[in-house]
């Protein structure tokens, strides 16, 4: 079930972007061995870590040579593998590019990263914030005149992290197909912010792109592209770019077309800047006479790109969301539905996450292994 029914993928078990690469996999149908280490938390349920379900849990000791072989013998029966390791790591463990494609010449090998497999920072110890800041990206997140205000981990690990590693990995699982022969993939967050921002750097030196926190007009200098607080002390977010769609707006709140009109987009040159303090106290004015709810009444369903600022519990019960089954819970948990949405191959039912090495034994047997060679390795300390 799922449109990646019968890829085979090994994941090494890390932090971050890694295993939001493995979910998307998993999600869809793949089946994912997570590789954990053997004194981690062996047996220990993960229940609300909904970034490790749909796999099924290995725990070996990578320290032991006789793990290594046992590893490099899953490798052999695998189209991806998925390590996040620093550059190098996985080559002194014997698990490296070469020493797996050797088994297995077919297998795409992704790298995830933060800062790449080369370069000058590459062996540094850095996160998400910091490989955005060097993209460029982190410095457009902010107030106007403010300092840069540091966003979620969806800008880094998430979109330009695992998501990327995920289109490298299946980009490079269909050329295997059509070679014979697999390849690396070097995914880095700060190469996809910079990928995410090309935009922006084409922009340079234009009205449409000006650098620094909240200077860009999607980015919260234009009036008609931000939240406004509600009288009942909510949010409100409007986005109409579009002239038909801010002309809408501005009918709905009783504001004169003629006035205000020709300061939308595409007007962001510094003649319209110029006027657009009056048109936010007009809207922070209007917005502010009313409860969210009764703006939701009057414009949500409506052309005037509207919405309510949901918080974390708001969200899961809004009506649209809930059309689009977007939450599920698992176990007991909330978590997202898998993405994006397929009307044949539809992934199969999520499961929770396994205990760490919870299906040691089943993968090994599943490969070939009897029970007294599983036991020998046990006896060797290569298995939890």
């Amino acid at each position: 079930m799922g449109p990646l029914a019968g890829v085979k993928v090994i994941e090494l078990a890390g932090l971050g972007p890694a295993p939001i690469c493995g979910m998307l996999l998993a999600d869809l149908g793949a089946e994912v061995i997570l590789v954990e280490r053997a004194s981690a938390r062996a047996g220990e349920p993960k229940r609300i870590d909904s970034l490790l379900r749909n796999r099924r849990s290995i725990a070996l000791n990578l320290k032991q040579p006789r793990a290594t072989e046992t590893l490099l013998g899953l490798v052999a029966g695998a189209d991806l593998l998925i390590e996040g390791f620093r550059p190098g790591v996985m080559e002194r463990l014997g698990l490296g590019p070469d020493a797996c494609q050797a088994r297995n010449p077919r297998l795409v090998y992704g790298r995830m990263t933060g800062w790449g497999q080369d370069g000058p920072l590459a062996q540094v110890a850095a996160h998400d914030i910091n490989y955005v800041a060097l993209s460029g990206a982190l410095n457009q997140v902010g107030t106007p005149g403010g300092r840069p205000v540091p966003p979620l981990y969806f800008t880094g690990d998430w979109g330009n992290g695992g998501m990327m590693l995920a289109f490298g990995l299946l980009a490079a699982l269909t050329e295997a197909r059509q070679s014979g022969r697999g390849q690396v993939v070097d995914a880095a967050i700060v190469d996809g912010a910079v990928a995410m921002m090309g935009v922006l750097y084409a922009h340079l030196g234009t009205p449409f792109t000006r650098d620094g926190p909240g200077e860009h007009h999607l980015a919260g200098s234009a009036p008609w592209y931000d939240t406004y607080r509600t009288s009942d002390g909510k949010f409100v977010a409007i986005g109409p770019l579009e002239p038909q769609f801010f002309g809408l707006l501005l009918d709905e709140l009783g504001l004169e077309r003629a006035r205000w009109a020709p300061l939308g987009f595409p007007a962001v040159d510094a003649a319209a800047r110029e006027q657009w303090p009056a048109l936010r106290a007009e809207l922070t004015r209007i917005f502010a006479s009313q409860s969210r709810d009764h703006w939701c009444a009057l414009l949500e369903g409506t052309d005037a790109c509207f919405a309510p600022v949901l918080d974390l519990a708001e969200a899961p019960r809004h009506p649209h969301n809930v059309a689009r089954r977007n939450f599920v819970e698992v176990d007991g948990v909330l978590q997202n539905a898998p993405v994006p949405r397929f009307d044949r191959t539809r992934p199969p039912a999520i499961r929770p996450p396994p205990a760490a090495g919870a299906d040691t034994v089943a993968v090994l047997r599943d490969a070939g292994l009897t029970d007294a060679d599983i036991e020998s390795l046990r006896a060797a300390g290569a298995l939890a």
